[in-house]
């Protein structure tokens, strides 16, 4: 018997690339506080640092320095406030049980504000449990200030290259956004399948390089000449991507010279050149010609500018509200959000049913119960049974790396080195999947976890047996008692940006009486495709997290995909007939715009009513002939993948 598909996707290992250089920072940040402690014959002290470090080197993710502060070390402040409120209630029985519950509320809470909160929220009810289920050094602040250092010291070693290397995250991630159109304009015109995933891979690598530059530009007081300079480029390949769809409805493929001249502006962008452009291009003809040429051109003439205007740079995505006022309104999202409230229930039952469980039944190192609790049910990582199933393998793995390394190495001066070996695995493995990563930090947890309560090889059995028991709360109070968990939200999520679609068509298309309000008018159409495709990246995680669900979800996952293929030609479509008739097509008239709005809102309210997507009767496609004679074949399409309610 074959395994099934969902696990057998979660065992697959991720194509992306070994992180050398993580790997290397891991190894040195996890080995020298161990080796230190050894050296002061404090072994329990070193291995706290270590466990510090470890937090770190899981949260060590980012490639702009200024967003490492920001995932490493706000974290790290977090963890401290866990590991002292654990301290303060351990061996106090009850009282803890109820302490680690609200901490899990809070914890599953703040999870929902954004990534670097979702970290800071796991570590914080990490280091609780940890804080209440072990006994730690006294007084009460050693804990915290050690775990702290550890993670400080993988911050420090992330940032010594900053000097050299400030600017290069940001440059690099631009110029994939260049190299990553450049693949889409050469797919332009051909297979249609083809074409999709490149201009996917375009939103992804705009998205990063927003979130990279943004994130910067929120930090930066004032104008900085080298950000503005990155920034306008950025800008300027908005109306090349825009072109991108008009280019592929032609048909047929573009000229070689333009993708290859996309390439060397990506090439420039990366190693900072400057000076007079020289583009050989062949001369346009159509209206998407014309668009392509005249958006290349002007990238070119950006990309190549050594000093732009400060005060006229091309910047339609707005400057970021103040870091106070994002926290506010975070904050106030978060409290009033049905989601996080309810997985900040889930997470508090489950740890409460772990920590009362483990105060009634006798159970070694219990612990590592809540620890697994706290690991799995991390919705926004992937699907909770999936995780729960491959943590349970991927500890049994760990666990037979550990056996070896605790039966065979003797303790003290040998574990540095093994450390150093175990430390480097666990980024190397993380970036192959959660069921390689669990495998990887298993051994070393248990390695750590040896230098503070000597039990040796006798640590593997109560490992195994509390991440089993965990795994098992997780699954029927985390994911079988609740309603949700048995379908997926690809639509209600895609029925909102459904919904953006129709907005975006009539925005598209508004008329403009003068000069600034065709600009004002740009700008909003530009932000609204951003926010759409955004929407879409959102919608792929959910379809993506939701394959991994056993059946009937999963299943019931799969036939959302035609249509989220079908949302994302909509507004490609949408796109290209505004850059057609911005370079010299017949622009539609009113009512045909409000036609077709009117009937994508229709398309949002069968998606929303739909728990799948059900295959009506094609519509035949108006014998249209404009300008918008695409986006009504794709539209007609759309709707053929859903029946209206009343039919079924």
């Amino acid at each position: 018997m074959a395994p099934p598909a969902w696990l057998l996707g979660g065992l697959r290992p991720s194509a992306a690339p070994i992180p050398w250089a993580a790997a290397a920072r891991a190894a040195v940040a996890m080995s020298v506080p161990l080796a230190v402690g050894f050296a002061l014959d404090e072994p329990q002290y070193g291995a706290l640092v270590s466990m510090g470090a470890l937090s770190g080197v899981i949260g060590d993710t980012a490639d702009a320095y200024r967003m490492r502060i920001l995932n490493i070390a706000v974290p790290q402040l977090a963890g401290a406030v866990g590991v002292t409120l654990g301290t303060l209630v351990f061996g106090h029985g009850w009282l803890a049980v109820g302490v680690l519950t609200l901490v899990a509320l809070v914890s599953g809470m703040i999870s929902s504000i954004g990534m670097v909160a979702s970290v800071s929220g796991l570590l914080l009810l990490l280091n609780a449990v940890i804080g209440a289920g072990l006994p730690l050094p006294h007084p009460w602040w050693t804990a915290p200030l050690l775990l702290t250092a550890g993670g400080l010291f993988v911050l420090l070693l992330s940032l010594l290259g900053w000097p050299l290397r400030g600017r290069l995250p940001e440059r690099t991630a631009v110029a994939a956004t260049y190299r990553a159109l450049a693949d889409s304009l050469e797919a332009a015109g051909g297979p249609a399948s083809v074409y999709d995933e490149r201009r996917r891979q375009v939103t992804q690598a705009l998205n990063q390089a927003y979130d990279l530059v943004l994130g910067r530009r929120a930090r930066v007081h004032g104008r900085s000449p080298s950000l503005v300079r990155i920034l306008a480029q950025l800008n300027v390949v908005i109306p090349l991507v825009e072109a991108a769809p008009a280019a592929h409805l032609r048909g047929r493929p573009l000229p070689p010279e333009i993708p290859a001249a996309v390439r060397d502006l990506a090439d420039a962008v990366e190693e900072g050149r400057t000076g007079a452009p020289v583009l050989d291009l062949p001369a346009p003809h159509t209206p998407a010609e014309r668009a392509v040429d005249s958006a290349l051109r002007h990238a070119a003439a950006v990309v190549h500018l050594a000093e732009p205007d400060l005060h006229n740079v091309d910047d339609r995505l707005g400057r970021p509200a103040a870091l106070g006022a994002r926290v506010r309104r975070a904050v106030r999202d978060m409290m009033f959000s049905e989601a996080s409230w309810r997985y900040g229930l889930r997470l508090a039952l489950c740890i409460g049913l772990a920590q009362s469980l483990v105060s009634l039944v006798e159970v070694e190192r219990s612990y590592w119960v809540a620890l697994t609790v706290t690991f799995v049910l991390k919705p926004d990582f992937g699907s909770v049974f999936s995780r729960a199933v491959l943590r349970a393998l991927g500890t049994a793995a760990g666990l037979l790396v550990a056996a070896a390394v605790l039966a065979e190495v003797p303790r003290g001066w040998w574990d540095v080195p093994v450390m150093v070996v175990l430390a480097a695995l666990i980024p190397a493995f993380s970036a192959k999947g959660y069921a390689f990563q669990t495998a990887a930090i298993t051994p070393v947890i248990l390695l750590l976890s040896d230098q503070l309560n000597h039990q040796g090889f006798d640590l593997i059995r109560p490992r195994l047996l509390d991440s089993l028991i965990g795994c098992a709360i997780t699954l029927v109070a985390g994911y079988l008692l609740w309603p949700e968990s048995w379908h997926a939200r690809i639509g209600d999520r895609l029925a909102d940006t459904v919904y953006d679609a129709a907005r975006y068509l009539e925005r598209a298309f508004a008329p403009a009486p003068d000069e600034a309000a065709l600009a004002e008018a740009r700008t909003l159409r530009v932000q609204a495709r951003r926010r759409i495709y955004r929407d879409l990246s959102g919608v792929r995680s959910e379809f993506q997290r939701a394959l991994t669900e056993p059946p009937p979800t999963g299943a019931r996952a799969a036939a959302w995909w035609p249509l989220v293929v079908a949302v994302e030609r909509i507004v490609d479509a949408t796109t290209a007939a505004r850059v057609r008739v911005n370079h010299g097509a017949e622009p539609p008239t009113a009512q045909e715009v409000e036609s077709l709005a009117h009937r994508l809102r229709e398309l949002a309210e069968r998606v929303r009513s739909s728990t799948n997507p059900v295959r009506a009767d094609a519509e035949p496609a108006d014998e249209v002939s404009g300008v918008l004679a695409p986006l009504h074949q794709e539209v007609a399409a759309a709707r053929a993948l859903v029946r209206p309610t009343a039919d079924r």
